[in-house]
């Protein structure tokens, strides 16, 4: 589904100063496959999924989706970031459908699709509210909603539970898991949350302090579908503390 060869990221900021965002990254995702990107904070991991989605060009190496050059923002693809970015003057079921709207499509022919995924994500009752009626993590299920829409194959998520508290946090994990397990999209996410990485994915990316290289690719073998109980898994463990180990050690190094 995406590869990426050898790819890297230099900008310059406003003083003329090079900065390398990501340096040398290879990777390749398969169709249906749910891998998570986790490092220190600055490491290019959100610099990395602005590059698959082409919101900005690759420096040096070459990225493809479904072996197609990416050169500017992929069609096929849905984006969830951090904040839900809703429009408050909107309702959540024309929030849900401003998706379709932006591609050029027919928002009425969308309204049963988009009031079958509110329900899928227990929203439904909800259609008419505004965002400042909802919480956090329902305005997140709404955004996750909207990315959905389009029925995109891939899904690129920047850190969408990082502004919420732990314990809904914890919720939106789960149901993103339900989501995925009901929809079968190729999700790459980024997170800050070495559990939360790996209860989500089928492999964790490990990046290095900036310039962003991958430090090492694990497998997470554990059983689906996954639970909080999973957490209380032998495995998760030994696979948390991998993952940590690599983030801790190349920062000591550093």
């Amino acid at each position: 589904m995406i590869r990426l060869d050898a790819v890297g990221k230099t900008y310059r900021t406003r003083r003329g100063d090079l900065v390398r965002a990501v340096e040398d990254v290879t990777l390749h995702v398969q169709n249906n496959e749910f891998v998570t990107l986790v490092g220190p904070s600055g490491c290019g991991k959100s610099t990395l999924l602005k590059l698959v989605a082409g919101l900005t060009p690759a420096t040096r190496g070459t990225i493809t989706i479904r072996d197609e050059p990416v050169r500017e923002p992929f069609g096929d693809v849905g984006f969830v970031f951090q904040q839900p970015v809703l429009l408050p003057w909107r309702s959540v079921l024309d929030n849900v459908l401003f998706s379709v709207e932006m591609l050029g499509l027919e928002p009425r022919q969308y309204r049963k699709p988009a009031l079958d995924l509110l329900e899928l994500t227990g929203l439904s009752g909800f259609e008419t509210k505004y965002p400042r009626e909802l919480s956090g993590g329902m305005q997140q299920r709404v955004a996750i909603c909207r990315a959905l829409l389009p029925d995109p194959s891939l899904l690129l998520m920047d850190e969408p539970f990082g502004a919420l508290d732990a314990m809904t946090r914890e919720e939106m994990s789960l149901e993103l898991l339900r989501i995925w397990e009901e929809r079968r999209k190729t999700i790459l996410f980024v997170t800050h949350s070495i559990p939360e990485a790996i209860l989500l994915a089928d492999r964790v990316v490990v990046m290095t302090p900036r310039p962003g290289r991958v430090a090492r690719i694990l497998d997470v073998h554990l059983p689906r579908p996954r639970t909080i109980e999973t957490e209380f898994d032998p495995r998760f463990k030994a696979a948390s503390d991998e993952v940590r180990a690599l983030i801790f050690t190349r920062r000591a190094e550093r």
